[in-house]
């Protein structure tokens, strides 16, 4: 068990050990779950997967790379509603 010790001002400070577990960095949240008999349990937020899975849907198996002038040419054609 780890413990951890509480200021005057009512804040406390995780070890490493904890931050590490946990996988939080300052500003992130972590979440308190109060119990009976004065236990709580901490638990970091699950983590948001949209922007990996965006990235993600992102990747081609194509190993042709378009050149600007071939991107601005399909945007011009998406925004007129050209093919």
């Amino acid at each position: 068990m780890t413990a951890v010790t509480m200021t005057s001002r009512g804040q406390v400070t995780f070890k490493k050990e904890i931050r590490d577990h946990l996988d939080v960095k300052p500003g992130h949240p972590i979440e308190v779950d109060l119990l009976p008999g004065g236990r709580v349990i901490l638990k970091a937020p699950a983590k948001p997967q949209a922007s990996l899975d965006f990235f993600g849907a992102m990747k081609h198996k194509s190993k042709k790379v378009a050149t600007i002038e071939e991107m601005n040419e399909a945007i011009i054609k998406g925004w007129s509603k050209q093919k």
